[in-house]
């Protein structure tokens, strides 16, 4: 049985939920700008289709680090 080219590329994939810079922003409290300073710097990768790059939201709440209290010390 023959499978198309796009049905193949789409089997083993699991959907995944991308968000726009502006939404990554509002929804981590920060500004665009340092979010496109995290994509620059590497830290996030952004992915482009045409002139709409996207983010994976588990990238950009993996890109925060824990920052122990002062009692922790």
């Amino acid at each position: 049985m023959a499978v198309r080219r796009t049905q193949l590329a789409t089997l083993d994939r699991v959907p995944r939920q991308y968000e726009s810079i502006q939404d990554a922003a509002r929804r981590t409290g920060v500004s665009e700008k340092t979010i496109r300073r995290r994509i620059q710097d590497g830290v996030l990768r952004a992915y482009r289709m045409g002139r709409i790059i996207r983010l994976d939201p588990i990238q950009v709440d993996e890109a925060f680090a824990r920052v122990h209290s002062w009692r922790d010390r």
